[in-house]
């Protein structure tokens, strides 16, 4: 199943504190940039994140989901009505994830 539009709309709405976020649509999903580093996506409609120290000390009973198969799996934002939250998350995650890959 695809992530509808809406939901996409919503969740960069509630990322709307944070600058240079950005996304990516692939096959029918989103992945989200934050200062063009990966830090997770929409899959199926759920908000997943990747999996980092930050993440599990301020998510620390969140549900660890796969977002397609195949995958590794993320943690499930289930706080994503929180805008400080989620600004405060992404600021902690980002430092803890490799830049992102040159292009040829």
């Amino acid at each position: 199943m695809a992530s509808s539009k809406e939901y996409l709309e919503f969740i960069l709405e509630q990322l709307s504190l944070l600058d240079d976020i950005s996304y990516r649509a692939m096959m029918g999903e989103y992945i989200i940039y934050y200062h063009g580093k990966v830090m997770g996506g929409i899959y199926d409609d759920r908000f997943l994140v990747k999996q980092t120290n930050a993440a599990s000390e301020l998510m620390p009973y969140a549900d660890l989901e796969l977002p397609y198969e195949g995958a590794k799996e993320m943690y499930l934002v289930d706080n994503v009505e929180d805008k400080e939250f989620l600004q405060n998350l992404f600021d902690k995650m980002y430092p803890e994830l490799p830049a992102p890959k040159k292009r040829k």
